[in-house]
């Protein structure tokens, strides 16, 4: 709401990645958490796409850890980053 935009529900990771990719949406904040597997290809298309990947709190996603499991991921534009994470930030 504080984007002034409009949830559109649809299916995988790399479902939801690839619709910021082709401009059919703007962002995908996932943050209830999804392993490495679930999102390295589409977060590696979306970066090679020039758009912004990033965890919730901004920090580049880490991949090939002990633990594969990441928290949360953000896809966007690179012009709406700061207000993406501005927001999901205050609203945390």
């Amino acid at each position: 709401e504080q984007l002034g935009g409009e949830l559109f529900p649809m299916g995988s990771a790399g479902a939801k990645a690839m619709a910021v990719v082709r401009g059919e949406v703007d962002v995908y904040v996932h943050g209830g958490g999804q392993y490495e597997w679930d999102n390295c290809a589409p977060a590696a298309v979306a970066i090679a796409a020039g758009l912004h990947v990033s965890r919730l709190d901004g920090s580049p996603l880490r991949y090939n850890n002990a633990d594969p499991y990441l928290p949360d991921l953000v896809i966007c534009r690179p012009e709406l980053a700061a207000d993406v994470l501005r927001i999901v930030n205050a609203e945390g």
